[in-house]
């Protein structure tokens, strides 16, 4: 045998050794099928913490965000009480009772009243009335419907309903109180709870809001 032909049969073993170490080392570090289904698994769970842990912190802001708006309007409220030796009231405003109404479907037309009375509109207009003072402007996400070509409904809480304003225990602007929460006003969210069951505990429904009480 030559030198050229040994030459050749050694390299020829080399490739042919490396070629059945590389293929050991993948057969060795290939997962299995219950390492692929552990991982799997590992990564569902995971997937789940993150979106929880992102439900809630949008939930805390949502009612963060809440709270800020109900003071705000508060003091838009002591405002206009200043200029009018009266807080915003109608007969819907009047007639909406905190501790009985559970469904902010039927806070709508005391919320638009509201709106009307602080941003110094009329009938919902987006555009406060000339010469009219305005004690509170409200930003777009605060409104409903969210299309501003359109007149205001309500004003609408972080959650998408509408905020509750009741003036049912004022004495001034309701001479016969009915039991309410404060004898100023109350300005609530629902907080997107359900209106019912009453949830225990709490005992009440209203101790899941976010309010001005």
């Amino acid at each position: 045998m030559t030198n050229d032909e040994c030459c050749r049969g050694v390299c020829a073993k080399r490739l042919r050794d490396g070629l059945g170490a590389r293929r050991s080392e993948r057969g060795y570090n290939a997962f299995t099928l219950i390492e692929l289904i552990v991982v799997v698994g590992v990564i569902i769970i995971l997937t789940g913490l993150v979106l929880s842990t992102v439900g809630y912190a949008r939930k805390k802001g949502a009612r963060a965000r809440a709270e800020t708006e109900i003071a705000a309007m508060s003091a838009a409220c002591e405002s206009y009480r200043a200029d009018n030796g009266i807080y915003p009231a109608s007969s819907d405003t009047n007639n909406l009772n905190a501790k009985t109404s559970l469904n902010p479907s039927a806070y709508q037309a005391a919320s638009l009243y509201l709106y009307n009375a602080l941003f110094g509109a009329t009938n919902g207009s987006r555009t406060p009335n000339a010469g009219a003072r305005s004690y509170f402007v409200f930003k777009p996400n605060m409104l409903s419907p969210a299309d501003q070509t359109q007149n205001v409904q309500y004003i609408r809480d972080p959650f998408g309903n509408s905020y509750g304003y009741s003036t049912i225990d004022n004495p001034v602007a309701n001479p016969s109180p009915t039991p309410g929460y404060n004898p100023t006003f109350d300005l609530w969210s629902t907080a997107g709870v359900a209106p019912s069951p009453t949830p225990a505990p709490p005992a009440t429904q209203q101790d899941l809001w976010i309010k001005n009480w």
